[in-house]
């Protein structure tokens, strides 16, 4: 199994941000019915406002190869759009569990 674990950090002022991370949980967490593939899917919107990074996502799928299968999946592609935009920075961990 593979943990798939991002970190988007938004542009924008805090209700923007909030209001894209918002959007963009409601997408991310429709996936699992979507992508056969996706085992799991949390995502944690950030609460504190002494931190910079807005939200969190942890995917889980069966292999490496997965993630890639999940990354194009057109649901996951359409998620994406919603925070591309608005996306200042992100962070990648993939790991084997």
């Amino acid at each position: 199994m593979v943990k798939h674990i991002v970190a988007f950090k938004l542009n924008g002022t805090p209700q923007q941000r909030h209001d894209v991370a918002v959007r963009f949980r409601d997408a991310l967490m429709a996936l699992p019915e979507q992508i056969s593939v996706l085992e799991s899917m949390e995502v944690g919107i950030n609460e504190n406002p002494a931190e910079e990074w807005d939200l969190v996502l942890t995917a889980v799928v069966p292999s490496m190869a997965d993630v890639d299968v999940y990354a194009k999946h057109p649901a996951h592609v359409d998620a994406a759009s919603i925070v591309g935009p608005h996306k200042a920075a992100r962070a990648c961990v993939d790991y084997e569990f």
